[in-house]
């Protein structure tokens, strides 16, 4: 019977759409987001489950062999070429064991004619897969990966890693043999949604809600960023929808000029207000809109 847990995470059926596993993804990463349970370490504990599942699940190749292999093809160091060498290795060494026993030189001969083994040889590149928060596939930082036998290793992450970028650490796959040198990790960066900003290249992108007030009169704002609040000027008579620039404030990679910060201006309209205690103020707002105004404003926006 297939392996069912990681769609079970997911809360999908093993023959889910793509778009249906990526819709039931982002309705669990949304709620289980450390961002928004801070401390909450059993909620942290299912954004990891759930996201290791999507980078599998989302993925056609990493799917078909989950579906083939189940969990086995999602640990370090898998690899489906060498396990079908291995395959063709075993049946040759049983075809040659029904005529005779077996030797070391019998073994070492199918290893040659598969590898080419007759000196040192290079262990293969290890692959390995990593789940990211958001701020740290920005800002950059340390953190562990752990191996399926219990080992671990400190990763450093670069500032500006992207999603789906891959980050070789040299000499740390398995080792060699004969006195080869060992082969490298190969470490597939997969980076999570954050519930305020979102990338496109090296510029982040988020949402500002503003009074009503605030809006009309313009002013200093204060707009978070990932490396700590800073403060906006909000031109007076600002729409929804218009975008400012914080110069900078972006994802900044080496050897590169930093991306900006957008933020879209949304202005939010308290809930729960009496239009009759501010009668006065709406009336003299509605004064205020010029003739043919609503006419003119959608003919813009159908340009």
């Amino acid at each position: 019977m297939a392996d069912l847990r990681l769609y079970d995470l997911l809360g999908v059926s093993a023959d889910a759409s793509t778009a249906q596993i990526k819709k039931a993804y982002r309705k669990l990463a949304r709620a289980l987001h450390p961002d928004l349970n801070p401390g909450d370490a059993a909620a942290e504990r299912r954004f990891k489950e759930v996201s290791a599942a999507h980078e599998v699940l989302s993925d056609p190749e990493k799917r078909a062999l989950y579906d083939e292999f189940g969990e086995d093809s999602t640990r370090m160091g898998f690899d489906p070429e060498q396990a079908r060498a291995h395959q063709r290795w075993a049946r040759g060494a049983r075809a040659t064991s029904r005529g005779r026993s077996t030797s070391q030189g019998d073994i070492d001969d199918l290893l040659g004619q598969l590898f080419g083994d007759r000196g040192a040889v290079m262990q293969a590149d290890v692959r390995a897969d990593l789940t990211l928060d958001f701020r740290t596939a920005v800002l950059g930082g340390q953190t562990e990966l752990r191996f399926a036998d219990g080992r671990s290793l400190r990763v450093r992450i670069p500032p500006g890693v992207r999603d789906g970028e891959t980050i070789r650490l040299r000499g740390q796959g398995t080792p060699g043999r004969r006195g080869a040198p060992a082969g490298d990790l190969l470490i597939t960066i997969h980076v999570g949604p954050h519930p305020v900003f979102r990338r496109e290249d090296d510029d982040l992108h988020m949402v500002l809600p503003v009074t009503v007030g605030e809006a009309i009169r313009g002013g200093r704002v204060r707009v978070p960023t990932l490396s700590g609040d800073v403060d906006l000027t909000l031109p007076p008579d600002t729409q929804t929808g218009r975008r400012l620039r914080l110069t900078s404030r972006g994802v900044q990679r080496r050897d590169r000029p930093p991306g900006d910060l957008y933020v879209e201006i949304r202005v939010h309209i308290p809930e729960g207000v009496d239009p009759a205690a501010v009668a006065d103020a709406l009336n003299a707002l509605d004064t205020r809109y010029p003739p043919g105004w609503r006419a003119r404003l959608n003919n813009t926006a159908a340009r």
